[in-house]
């Protein structure tokens, strides 16, 4: 086995630890050194950051539901690239099997969607 084909890999991966060393390296040199109280405050959208959540209760589920369901949604995509970059090696088997995956995933949205977990209200 040789190792020629993964040289560009490994070159790009170099760079890349190379790059992120540098730039935590050389941040403290180049980083500005006036602080004021402004600068060290939190920014969340123009409102004064609090410890607590805005209704002082617990965060509703929704946003964790909705991030849930992008994550889903985002990991089907994936799954989409590999056969369509091997769709004409796969034949009728592969078009068969990714009717079947689409199939599901579809059963999946329209049930999320009938018991209104994509409604924002």
């Amino acid at each position: 086995m040789s190792l020629s084909p993964y040289v560009p890999i490994i070159g790009v991966f170099a760079l890349a630890a190379a790059f992120a060393i540098f730039s935590v390296a050389i941040a403290p040199l180049l980083g500005p050194r006036r602080f004021n109280k402004a600068k060290l405050a939190a920014y969340e959208c123009g409102i004064e950051p609090s410890p607590e959540p805005v209704g002082g209760g617990r965060i509703p589920i929704k946003f964790y539901l909705t991030a849930m369901l992008f994550i889903v949604f985002d990991i089907e995509i994936i799954f989409l690239y590999p056969w369509a970059v091997s769709f004409d090696a796969l034949g009728i088997f592969g078009f068969v099997e990714m009717l079947l995956f689409i199939g599901s995933v579809f059963i999946a949205y329209a049930y999320v969607w009938r018991r209104g977990g994509l409604d924002w209200d």
